[in-house]
């Protein structure tokens, strides 16, 4: 949680620059504080990319930013079984369709879809543009929507100087883009998309974050892995 508060304030600092918006969590998420979701189902990503490994890539790294903010996330092994038995798997075709029947067969209070519009390794590093929507099972309505367009930096610099140096950066960038940064790029984009949810009830802030400036709906960020 320490961490999680951490990265909070650090990205409250950085969308805030150059933004002149005033409105509160509690004006902007009004429907989520009213509702409360306590059990969320996150839903299989829907990819608009050609990359076909980005699906699997970001959906095991969605619950651990929702989990950090207080709400019970329920385990995406197990629902994906359910899923693909109810054919239910394909998420396209309940991103804008009612999603009652999900708070009935798992008890969930709101769903969480998300749309991946870019992932792609760029120069140096990873691009990726990604879409979190939150709708609730009792009402269908949008609780939460954002996004985020984030660039991680994947490059490797040595201390080696010359022509030497310059080749063994470009190799070591190579092996840790193909190995690492895939995921770590799900795992940022999540984390800035996320750290304007409002709490959930079992975070100590729940319900205490009403008067907090809420950070704009879409994200630009530059990380460095």
């Amino acid at each position: 949680m320490k961490k999680y508060l951490i990265l909070l304030a650090a990205t409250a600092l950085l969308v805030s620059c150059g933004s002149s918006s005033k409105l509160t969590r509690g004006e902007v998420y009004a429907p989520l504080y009213h509702e409360a979701p306590v059990t969320l189902l996150v839903m299989p990503p829907i990819n608009n990319t050609a990359n076909v490994e980005a699906k699997d890539l970001l959906y095991t790294s969605i619950s651990r930013p929702l989990v950090e903010a207080g709400y019970y996330v329920l385990p995406p092994i197990l629902t994906m079984d359910i899923l693909k038995a109810e054919s239910a798997y394909d998420a396209e075709l309940f991103f804008e369709a009612p999603v009652g029947q999900f708070g009935a067969v798992f008890g969930a209070d709101a769903v969480i879809f998300s749309v991946i519009d870019k992932w792609a390794k760029q120069g140096v590093g990873i691009s990726a543009k990604i879409r979190y929507v939150m709708r609730s099972t009792r009402t269908n309505e949008v609780l939460f929507d954002r996004s985020c367009d984030l660039f991680l930096d994947t490059s490797v610099q040595t201390s080696s100087s010359g022509l030497l140096g310059l080749v063994l950066d470009v190799a070591l960038t190579a092996v840790n883009t193909a190995l690492t940064a895939h995921i770590e790029a799900a795992r940022q984009a999540n984390r800035y998309i996320f750290s304007d949810i409002p709490f959930g009830k079992f975070s100590p802030f729940y319900q205490q974050d009403q008067d907090w400036k809420a950070e704009p709906a879409n994200v630009k960020a530059v990380v460095k892995d």
